[in-house]
């Protein structure tokens, strides 16, 4: 089984690094294969919702979005790691993830998808509920643990003190291992949700 983990910091030895080391252990010692990208400091261009990807299959703007897709459709699970900005994901992670998520037309039913924080002291609850819906409007199954899943400092290395946040990566990643493992034996048996055909209500009418 595999996990795809974005690292959307900017900085090679962040504290989201840290984060993702953390859940990388567990992942290792359960047999998931990981491949972590970083991806916060390359230029990336935010969705211009010109519809283009629903015909092509593929981002118009040919960059790191369509390298990533094929390993998004091949992993069980994902990871997305963001530093928070001003109280929100950096604007770099949030632009890849937009066309990422929208782009990509292969079904992401029972995926499971887990959203990592980390700040100085604040805003790591609403970045962590901004993530989320990533997964779970595209049926994704999200991975919980004991708390939000943040860590906290400002300076790199400075989460290696925040002991309860390092738990709660290593929590997270062994719920997910226990989601991916139980969704794929799942499929085996039941096969996935049946779905419907998808209803369309627009509130403005002419």
């Amino acid at each position: 089984m595999k996990v795809l983990m974005l690292n959307g910091s900017p900085r090679p030895d962040s504290n989201t690094g840290l984060a993702f080391a953390e859940m990388e252990q567990v992942f290792a010692q359960a047999g998931i294969d990981c491949d972590v990208r970083q991806v916060g400091q390359l230029d990336i261009r935010g969705c211009i919702a010109c519809e283009s990807c629903r015909t092509a299959g593929r981002c118009t703007f040919d960059d790191i979005v369509n390298e990533l897709a094929p390993a998004f459709e091949e992993a069980d699970g994902l990871v997305v790691g963001a530093p928070v900005y001003f109280g929100s994901a950096n604007a770099t992670l949030v632009a890849l993830l937009d066309r990422l998520f929208y782009s990509t037309l292969f079904d992401k039913t029972m995926k499971v998808g887990a959203a990592v924080c980390t700040a100085r002291r604040g805003g790591t609850t609403a970045t962590f509920d901004e993530l989320n819906k990533y997964f779970t409007i595209t049926g994704m199954a999200v991975a919980g643990g004991q708390y939000w899943n943040a860590l906290h400092g400002r300076q790199a290395g400075e989460g290696k003190q925040d002991a309860e946040g390092l738990q709660q990566m290593r929590v997270v990643a062994r719920n997910m291992v226990f989601l991916m493992k139980s969704i794929e034996l799942g499929k085996r048996e039941f096969g996935l949700p049946e779905t419907e055909e998808r209803i369309r209500t627009n509130f403005i009418r002419a």
